[in-house]
């Protein structure tokens, strides 16, 4: 396969995207309230409390918190589950079955170019949020930990976009994906560091976490920003991470051609 007919989609995928580019700019601010809620939330924890969480204090639990923002909006797939779900259920797939290209790349070309305006459009009121919070940005200060937290942060793309790819896939055998999506989407955001950090739950919990796919989405490769995941833990994470990569495009691939069969058994 030649790279030029996917970075000749790229293009087109990102033109198409710069369209709604106000769009993304107005969701990405508005995304950004629930932080406020937030804040006074966990302002009222640690007053309670009168003093740290599992090695968390305030500070760093607001920045925990401005992190998984920057990340979630570098690595989530926008409405790529509803695209390629559209594409199957109307037929359009038809066009690209003809021509020699594979539909996971054609679909992860489009991805990439929706991450790169999506990013481009929302770092601003993103930087504005973190210059207000300045105080509790700690940097680090070991040149690896950013080489490994953003290698951690490109293989939660991959996985966030091959589970985004497989769940499209049921619009093979269901007219209507949207309920397994939220589902998924569900356990994502509650067991994937969203809603509060991992690391604050049972050993136990965490222990098992660590072991599924929600772990490495986008809290793995927050906490390694945050020098959290240090030695063995650190490298066993990222070679946890390293195989469910591999799993989810995988099972992405064997979801497209299990049905592929199904679609054109039924005369798609």
């Amino acid at each position: 396969m030649r790279a030029d007919k996917y970075i000749s989609v790229f293009n087109i995928g990102l033109q198409n995207t710069f369209v709604y580019r106000w769009n993304y700019f107005l969701r990405a601010a508005f995304g950004l309230i629930p932080l406020a809620g937030t804040v006074f939330l966990w302002s009222a924890i640690f007053k309670e409390r009168g003093g740290a969480l599992h090695g968390y204090d305030y500070g760093s639990m607001i920045y925990y918190y401005l992190l998984t923002i920057l990340v979630s909006n570098l690595v989530t797939p926008t409405e790529d589950e509803w695209q390629i779900a559209a594409d199957i259920r109307e037929g359009q797939i038809n066009a690209l079955l003809t021509k020699p290209m594979s539909y996971l790349a054609y679909r992860f070309s489009i991805f990439c170019s929706g991450r790169l305006v999506y990013t481009f459009v929302t770092l601003p009121p993103i930087a504005l949020i973190f210059l207000y919070f300045h105080n509790y940005v700690a940097l680090p200060h070991d040149p690896m930990t950013y080489i490994l937290a953003t290698l951690s942060m490109l293989m939660a793309a991959f996985i966030q976009f091959f589970i985004t790819y497989s769940l499209a896939m049921m619009a093979f055998w269901i007219l209507e994906i949207t309920t397994i999506v939220f589902i998924v989407y569900s356990f994502e955001y509650f067991l994937g560091g969203q809603m509060f950090p991992i690391d604050i739950m049972p050993a136990g919990i965490q222990a098992a976490l660590k072991w599924m796919p929600f772990y490495y989405e986008l809290f793995c490769p927050v906490v390694i920003f945050l020098e959290r995941l240090k030695g063995a833990e650190l490298w066993q994470a990222l070679a946890i991470q390293t195989g469910w990569l591999f799993l989810t495009w995988s099972i992405a691939r064997m979801m497209w051609h299990r049905g592929l069969r199904h679609y054109q058994a039924v005369g798609g």
